[in-house]
């Protein structure tokens, strides 16, 4: 993503603030020494986040503050608050963000610059983002499968964020890294632009760090070397410049578009565990994404049986 010194960057479902770590140790490491004003911006002004847990947030706050962001006597960056609940004023540069996992809520928000009205939450967090940004800004969401190829709502929201941002990179990810265990996440990447007669989106690349990769968070974690290969394929520094290889593949917007419900949910690998048995993971590999699997199955049941439970309270 290459935070700039002087961004404002946002996070508006922070939790411990890891996203905001990360783009500080980014902007210090790449354009050290920093100008006196830049560092000062960096301390206090660069980072705001919103959290709906008030413990998450008190931990995010002293986190960077243990990190040298802001001061005890400062105010603090993170909002305790729900997010989606209303638009703040001023924009931001970047906004980098993992929204809560969960398919649905017992609220829809209706909000004026919200392009659809839904109660599936990782989608609101979509239109979300786009409002926070900036033109020219950018974002990095990580999203489940169910926001590529959700119909209704979902249809409509890819749509007009193919036509009115930028979106250029689509990561599939392994299950297990950001949401729970054998839920299959996404990182979108894109760059809001002004209203503009032609669709903005010219093609999506789609790296798939997922098929025939065999990744568990206790026996066989993601490392970072595995995603050396999408680093270098997304070439930040020259994006024009990609090319295609195994593992990434550009779609050109007239594709994207004419697909079932605009489908962002692409993959073109052969999966071999499919086909071949030979090819399988070992026995306690399988037991381990089955286990997972049933997690996140349990995990789905009892956020719908708690979204049943708060809409029979309010009626």
């Amino acid at each position: 993503m290459r935070p700039e010194p002087g961004h404002r960057i946002c996070d508006p479902a922070c939790g411990t603030g890891g996203f905001f770590l990360g783009a500080y140790r980014s902007i210090v490491e790449r354009h050290s020494p920093l100008e006196p004003d830049q560092a000062e911006h960096l301390r206090s002004g660069a980072f705001t986040g919103w959290e709906i847990a008030d413990l998450p947030a008190r931990l995010c706050a002293m986190n960077m503050l243990l990190h040298g962001i802001e001061s005890p006597e400062s105010d603090s960056p993170i909002v305790v608050d729900d997010a989606l609940r209303d638009l703040p004023g001023r924009p931001f540069d970047m906004v980098l963000t993992n929204p809560p996992f969960g398919r649905s809520s017992s609220d829809s928000y209706e909000r004026e610059d919200f392009w659809a009205t839904t109660r599936n939450k990782q989608l609101n967090f979509v239109q979300h983002v786009v409002s926070l940004l900036r033109i020219g800004g950018d974002a990095a969401v990580v999203v489940p499968d169910n926001v590529l190829f959700e119909a209704g709502a979902g249809e409509t929201i890819r749509r007009r964020l193919l036509a009115d941002c930028e979106v250029h990179t689509l990561l599939r990810l392994p299950t297990g890294i950001f949401y729970a265990q054998g839920v299959k996440a996404n990182v979108l990447f894109f760059r809001r632009r002004e209203g503009a007669a032609e669709p903005w989106t010219r093609e999506l690349w789609v790296y798939d760090l997922r098929t025939n990769k065999h990744f568990t968070l206790k026996q066989n974690p993601p490392t970072r070397t595995d995603l050396d290969d999408f680093v270098s394929c997304y070439r930040a520094d020259a994006r024009h410049k990609r090319t295609e290889s195994e593992r990434f593949k550009r779609y050109a917007y007239d594709e994207l578009i004419a697909r079932d419900k605009v489908s962002l949910d692409l993959f073109w690998l052969r999966d071999e565990s499919l086909e071949d048995a030979d090819n399988l993971p070992p026995p306690d590999v399988l037991a381990a994404e089955i286990a997972e699997d049933l997690e996140a199955a349990l995990a789905e049941i009892q956020a719908l049986a708690d979204s049943l439970t708060r809409t029979a309270e309010a009626e």
